[in-house]
């Protein structure tokens, strides 16, 4: 007769496992419990949290006996490399999860696998070759309206450049810390807070730390929205967050057809400068011209399904993907530490770029608006917005904040260009 824990073999696989792996896959799924409820209080963002908590909670809960052979779950990794996972494997007691297997590597295994895994599809034509990247960067091209950056050029590219201060300095901090090139590289993009960035460079650069920095990535952009305003009153007293924007500023209006042009030289341009960032410089600059040329039927579609879907499969694939298993990687210490340190430094730098902005303009100029050099549209804009307006409710920042953003967007592209194609020259 079976024990009855055999008949529930999510308590069975983690009655069997080690220690290491019960802490983390139950911290995993409290961890996942708490981004749901998180994202449904707004403190993190919803539309990324929510499904992300649930595909992290469930891939540590519905931990299953497998047949290795069957399922490829040593060539996929879930696993592991350990003495254990070896001896379950030679048991044909592999533990895994009918979710997804992110490493395969044999085209035959993987047609086996796109019929056991449900999520495997998505993640194998959407998700692993950066797809489902440039369909949120096309998204989120149709929600931007690059006039206030075509108006005020130095002001909002000064705030960005300032604010990719993480991306340029946790680079050399990686190397230090053991990582070759194109890892550090890697991980340094998570300083831009733009997902889709992070996910491309590391498919590039360091597609065997792919999974891992991806993950670190999108889950510290979820708590940009909550820990950012700490950093920004912690630097910026509150009688300098209550300054108002000039009364004198005037911004030129933009024709449709100017910000179409824009759109359409600046792609074609930096297209030129480095084409192996092409798919995502595409990808965004599309939405623009989508907008701006009226194509309301298209903007409907991009704006609405492509982008929801895409945030929505991307937030859940990226909480299956942390399997504890997967993150028992050793160097997802210090992919977590570099991660938070990019962030960090990107922050302090948008800050000190709105000081900088604050003396030049004659202490006219609200340093807060710095925090949203950091490119994460528009989440480090609304943060800006939302800060000011619970010191002074009648102060409005968004024009200036929306305009460092999107150029935070155009800046950390240009990086992530540099990046892939001069680290690989550098390394030969």
């Amino acid at each position: 007769m079976p024990r009855l824990i055999e008949l529930f073999q999510g308590l069975d696989t983690l009655s069997q496992s080690d220690l290491w792996t019960v802490l983390t896959r139950v911290g995993l799924i409290l961890l996942g419990m708490l981004l749901v409820y998180l994202g449904r209080k707004g403190v993190l963002e919803p539309l990324l949290m929510i499904p992300m908590g649930f595909g992290m909670a469930v891939v540590n809960a519905g931990v299953l006996f497998m047949d290795p052979a069957t399922a490829g779950q040593i060539v996929s990794g879930s696993a592991g490399t350990t003495a254990a996972g070896l001896a379950q494997a030679a048991a044909g007691q592999m533990h895994g999860n009918l979710l997804l297997a992110p490493l395969v590597q044999e085209p035959a295994q993987l047609m086996n696998i796109l019929q056991i895994e449900c999520l495997q599809p998505i993640y194998t034509f959407a998700f692993s070759n950066g797809l489902i990247a440039c369909f949120v960067f096309m998204g989120i091209g149709v929600l931007l309206d690059v006039g206030y950056v075509m108006a005020r050029p130095f002001e909002s590219m000064f705030l960005a450049l300032a604010a990719e201060l993480g991306t340029i300095a946790t680079f050399p901090v990686a190397m230090a810390w053991g990582l070759t090139a194109k890892q550090a590289a890697s991980i340094a993009m998570v300083g831009g807070a733009d997902g889709p960035m992070v996910l491309f460079t590391s498919l590039k650069l360091a597609p065997e730390l792919f999974v891992p920095i991806t993950v670190v990535a999108y889950l510290y952009l979820g708590l940009t929205y909550g820990g950012y305003p700490f950093l920004v009153r912690a630097m910026v007293p509150k009688s300098i967050r209550m300054l108002p924007v000039r009364s004198n500023t005037k911004v030129r209006s933009i024709s449709s057809g100017a910000k179409l042009t824009f759109a359409l030289v600046t792609c074609v341009v930096l297209c030129l400068l480095f084409p192996v960032a092409a798919p995502l410089f595409l990808s965004l600059f599309v939405g623009v011209a989508v907008r701006e040329a009226g194509l309301k039927d298209f903007e409907t579609f991009i704006g609405g399904p492509i982008l929801y879907g895409s945030t929505f499969f991307l937030g859940l694939l990226l909480g299956v993907l942390c399997d504890a298993k997967l993150l028992s990687n050793p160097l997802i210490f210090k992919l977590l530490m570099l991660g938070i340190l990019s962030l960090l430094l990107s922050g302090i730098g948008g800050i000190l770029g709105g000081y900088a902005m604050y003396f030049m303009s004659g202490r006219r100029y609200n340093p807060v608006i710095g925090i949203a050099g950091v490119s994460c549209v528009p989440t480090t804009a609304k943060v800006a917005q939302k800060i000011v307006s619970a010191d002074a409710p009648q102060v409005i920042i968004m024009p200036q904040a929306l305009g460092a953003n999107i150029c935070g967007v155009i800046t950390t592209a240009v990086i992530c260009g540099i990046y892939v194609t001069l680290i690989p020259l550098l390394a030969k």
